[in-house]
């Protein structure tokens, strides 16, 4: 069994930036994706950034060139930096793992086997 803990979110003003993490506990595979995900009020889950333990990454159209994903190198934890945020970027950021997976995807979160709690990330004007 796979534990993951979010930490970093907080409220920023627009522009500002902010860096999540997320650690994995207990079983972790070193062969596996991690992603962000995050959910905005009133407003469907949408997949942010994806890291492939090869490296590979993906990214949602609304984010590319303002967020970056990594891991260290014992691909435990995950991390997801956020420059330039919007008002847009608001939401419960939550991770999530997926174990020998063989390349990343955002578009299917039910692929996921495993999630975080969430940590919330709120943008001010």
């Amino acid at each position: 069994q796979v534990q993951l803990s979010e930490s970093g979110g907080a409220s920023v003003q627009a522009g500002g930036s902010l860096r999540l993490s997320c650690r994995a506990s207990g079983f972790t595979y070193s062969r596996k994706i991690m992603a962000w995900f995050r959910q905005a009020p009133g407003k469907e889950r949408e997949g942010v950034a994806c890291i492939h333990w090869t490296g590979q990454t993906e990214y949602a159209d609304s984010v590319q060139g303002r967020f970056t994903i990594s891991q260290d190198n014992n691909k435990i934890t995950a991390y997801l930096q956020m420059n330039s945020l919007e008002v847009e970027d608001t939401g419960l950021y939550t991770c999530a793992h997926l174990p020998w997976a063989s390349a990343c995807q955002l578009t299917d979160a039910q692929i996921y086997k495993y999630w975080g709690q969430g940590t919330q990330v709120t943008v001010s004007s």
